[in-house]
């Protein structure tokens, strides 16, 4: 009896993004046709809101904790780590640059009004001495900055454990399990609270075009067309010219190499898909082991360029949103934030929106209810930031592998040429280097 062949099921994840489409759509739709109901239903993107906001403390600790051990293992390794490390430092600093730039000159978000919307500051966060502020990020204990709700205060708290366990080396590996196990519940509970993203989107967008009518369209289309430009002038200018001038590769080249890496991206709009093809086709390149075993897994973490650059522009959206434009000195220190409050979990859905929260949180909580804004187009530009964040990782690798003399250059050529194509069927890779070259970095 013939079997029939299995269908491949569908992510779940692809029904949530097509609802959210749907959910902005109608919001649109109801906020131009009914303004005063439409108004009226801005609660709906205010609870939705206040769940994300929920979940911004746990998000963070887990992910600063495991993050810091991710650092670690990546320094313990030597030359290759410490340069990767480097690397990525630079290049998100370039990252946060190119969308400041761009962001400050198409100005998204303005015109738009939610001015209305409003959170409760604390006192800390009103203002106060400087010897205020630094006071007010020490908890009263260990634990009740993870119940409180202080940003800043998990956060101090994240790297002093994560530096902690670090510390106490192979004993410590029970607590980051623990850590790693306490951080799938909690991306577990923030994907059902996605799952009313749709509903949220619907609320937030409708009472914002009821509210501006064709303004909101044009502030969402003007953010979605800045991040775009951003991300393709990144790759295109910043990673292609580096790429250039190191390898002596052309960008485009090693694109095309990738293409069915960038379709998987595509279709599942996270990086996180074709993380083990880009191991194996790193490694088919000419790349050696070391190298490529190094710097893609830890560039998954820290090397997110895209989602610097998303950071970037809706943070500058939101606060043009809401009619209080950030200082570039309070952009800056946001970003920081939210740049180190972003490692460790990349590819989990909900988790830059939570970011995103916990920055404007600790900087400007007035600013809080435009995540609900956010919401409705980040669908629109995840695809980018997955699509900048694999390629940055892609070009990083090959940088890597040429600034240690750990990458074959003759079989670079023979496969961006197509004289040796990638086995597809068997995903098998070849050792390419001497073999000293793994033993030197252990």
């Amino acid at each position: 009896m013939a079997m029939t062949p299995t269908r491949r099921r569908l992510d779940r994840t692809h029904y949530l993004y097509i609802f959210v489409i749907v959910g902005v759509a109608a919001g649109i739709a109801v906020g131009l046709a009914f303004p005063e109901f439409a108004i009226g239903l801005k609660p709906i993107g205010t609870g939705f809101v206040a769940l994300i906001k929920m979940m911004i403390t746990p998000v963070i600790f887990c992910t600063i904790v495991l993050g810091v051990g991710s650092i670690a293992k990546a320094a313990t390794v030597g030359k290759i780590g410490g340069l990767a490390l480097l690397y990525f430092i630079v290049m998100s600093t370039f990252a946060l640059a190119i969308g400041l730039v761009v962001g400050n000159v198409l100005n998204p978000g303005s015109g738009l009004d939610l001015s209305a919307a409003h959170y409760t500051v604390d006192a800390a966060a009103e203002g106060g001495t400087a010897a205020d502020f630094i006071l007010g990020i020490i908890p009263a204990t260990l634990v009740s900055a993870l119940v409180s709700g202080n940003v800043l205060q998990a956060l101090l708290i994240a790297l002093i454990v994560g530096f902690a366990v670090q510390g106490m080396g192979a004993k410590g590996l029970p607590v980051l399990n623990a850590i790693r196990i306490a951080q799938t519940v909690v991306f577990r509970v923030l994907m059902m609270i996605m799952w009313l993203a749709p509903i949220g989107a619907f609320g937030a967008i409708a009472a914002v075009v009821g509210a501006s009518g064709g303004k909101a369209l044009v502030g969402m289309a003007t953010m979605m067309f800045g991040f775009y430009i951003t991300c393709i002038l990144f790759i295109v200018v910043v990673l292609g010219t580096l790429l250039r001038l190191v390898s002596g590769l052309n960008i485009f080249s090693l694109m095309k190499y990738l293409a069915r890496e960038y379709l998987i991206i595509f279709s599942t709009s996270s990086s996180e898909a074709a993380l083990p093809r880009l191991l194996a086709k790193m490694e088919h390149l000419g790349v050696s082991k070391p190298v490529v075993g190094i710097t893609v897994p830890t560039g998954y973490s820290f090397n997110l360029d895209g989602t610097a650059i998303y950071l970037t522009m809706a943070s500058i959206f939101v606060s043009n949103a809401v009619g209080k434009p950030m200082s570039i000195g309070e952009q800056v220190g946001l970003l920081l934030f939210m740049m180190l409050a972003s490692k460790g979990a990349a590819g989990v859905t909900g988790a830059g929106l939570a970011t995103l929260a916990g920055g404007l949180q600790v900087y400007r909580p007035q600013l809080l209810d435009g995540v609900g804004l956010i919401v409705g187009i980040d669908r629109f530009m995840s695809e980018a930031r997955a699509l900048t964040n694999f390629t940055g990782n892609a070009v990083a690798t090959v940088l890597i592998g040429t600034w240690t003399s750990q990458i074959d250059k003759v079989q670079v050529a023979n496969v961006l040429s197509g004289r040796l194509p990638f086995d597809e069927a068997t995903m098998s890779v070849d050792d390419h280097g001497p073999a000293e070259l793994e033993t030197a970095t252990r």
